[in-house]
């Protein structure tokens, strides 16, 4: 059994109490890397829909359906969790549904109705999303404040590091060609998968599926979780009281809600951009899932890098510098891959011609784009993992479960809206490139509100233990 945690001081959490947290983020990353990004979803796109623009269109409105589910129901679940005390039980049950529908994805065959796959997609990311609400929130009691932004970039970096495990392990032995019928590797994918017939992509599903299984476990056996406070009836009633409490407290606390506000709004750009890069760059420039699949490994090792570099100067420089400094960067590579295209980059002011000089990323502008795409590689782990530890610097670890669910909530309350937005001006402008530019608005607006906001977004109720000279 593992030790349940009072609401009192911070405690001295054994150390593989913290790495088995840490460990949630290596088992939920495949999902988002391998599923989400850079191989079921642009087999959606480019293999299942019967044109690349439609197929983003949906992929995009399945993105949709899923943050608006989670926008309403992350900030509800959250208070819940503060009355009722234990994490644990809700992460468990979130994991049948996730795992259930991972595998049913093996079964999003071509010619299956797109509404199949669609489905799938909209309850794994709902189940996947509401458990890192749980998870995040028991963060702010497992380690003292100094020590947030250091184990928070180490947890995400060990979240990319076991996504570009998964992803190598499929571009390597179950994702081959549809002209060669071999993987990278030259073999004949495992299991006898077809990839004429997708099955490649399609058995990522049963994939993430059990190294999630595998892997979260350590964290249900050795990390403690909240003491249980009152029964779940009793709790639904007092967290949805403290919901509408919760959202009072915020707007009277300024520098909390323009965090909030501002995160919500960048944010929606990085999710549309991890969702949606891969499936951009499958449709203009013809990648199939390997060369896709090796586009995301080369992005997730930068990843790691960007992380573990970030865990050692959010302590020094804050967690505002560096979410600021990686939304920089964000918009960047956001300009560039939008800009870049078969033959030319900068909208054309560069031009290269399309000579392909073989094998893969065989033309310049691949090789550009993926330039572009490794910046991005350095700046969405940090402006994450940076982000969650300015939360939880800022909130007192009784109150984390509420606050977190508000802080899922803005980074999903318009989470629609990017996706949306480029899904709509896609099928409007017929061109998948205008329909990305999009995302370059809700970057741009949310590094301005940020820049106005005070770091911490608002100071901690002090709890016993802790250093009053705290800057």
């Amino acid at each position: 059994m593992t030790a349940m945690l009072s609401d009192e001081a911070i405690p001295d959490v054994r150390r593989r109490g913290i790495v088995s947290w840490m460990l949630f983020d290596w088992a939920a990353q495949p999902f988002f890397t391998v599923i989400i990004t850079f191989i079921f979803g642009p087999y959606f796109v480019s293999q299942l829909a019967a044109n690349p623009d439609l197929g983003q269109a949906w992929w995009g409105y399945a993105i949709t359906v899923s943050g608006l589910i989670i926008a309403v129901l992350s900030p509800v679940l959250g208070s819940i969790a503060d009355a009722v005390g234990p994490r644990k039980p809700w992460i468990a049950a979130l994991a049948v549904v996730k795992i259930a529908a991972l595998i049913g994805l093996w079964w999003a065959a071509p010619g299956t109705s797109l509404v199949y796959p669609f489905l799938l997609i909209v309850l794994a990311s709902v189940a996947a999303e509401f458990s890192i609400v749980f998870n995040d929130s028991m963060m702010p009691r497992l380690v003292p404040p100094a020590d947030v932004g250091r184990i928070s970039n180490i947890a995400w970096a060990m979240g990319y590091a076991g996504g570009m495990v998964a992803l190598v392990f499929v571009v390597l032995l179950m994702a081959g060609s549809p002209e060669t019928g071999k993987t990278m590797l030259g073999l004949q994918p495992i299991f006898g998968l077809d990839p004429s017939a997708g099955e490649g992509a399609r058995a990522t599903g049963p994939l993430a599926a059990l190294w999630y299984l595998v892997f979260v476990l350590p964290m249900f056996l050795f990390t403690p979780d909240y003491a249980r406070r009152q029964s779940v009836g009793s709790a639904v009633r007092r967290g949805l009281d403290d919901l509408v409490g919760t959202i009072g407290e915020v707007r009277q606390k300024a520098g909390l809600l323009r965090f909030l506000a501002a995160r919500m709004i960048y944010q929606d750009g990085v999710n549309g951009l991890l969702a949606l890069g891969g499936t951009f760059a499958a449709g203009m420039f013809g990648w199939q899932t390997m060369e896709i699949g090796l586009f995301g490994i080369l992005l997730v090792v930068v990843a790691i890098f960007g992380c573990l570099a970030a865990s050692r100067l959010d302590r020094r420089l804050g967690s505002k510098t560096i979410v600021l400094a990686a939304i920089v960067a964000l918009l960047i590579a956001t300009v560039g891959i939008v800009s870049t295209g078969p033959g030319f980059t900068f909208f054309g002011l560069v031009s290269f011609g399309t000579t392909d000089g073989g094998g893969l990323f065989g033309t310049a502008a691949e090789k550009v784009y993926i330039l572009f795409g490794l910046l991005i590689g350095a700046a969405f782990g940090p402006v994450q993992a940076s982000s969650r530890s300015y939360m939880a610097q800022s909130v007192a670890p009784e109150d984390a479960g509420r606050y977190f669910g508000l802080y899922a909530l803005s980074g999903r309350a318009t989470s629609f809206l990017a996706p949306l937005s480029v899904a709509t001006v896609t099928l409007m402008t017929g061109s998948a490139r205008i329909g990305m530019a999009m995302l370059i608005v809700f970057l741009l607006a949310g590094f301005l509100i940020l820049l106005a906001t005070p770091y911490p977004a608002q100071r901690r109720t002090l709890q016993l233990g802790e250093d009053a000279s705290r800057p």
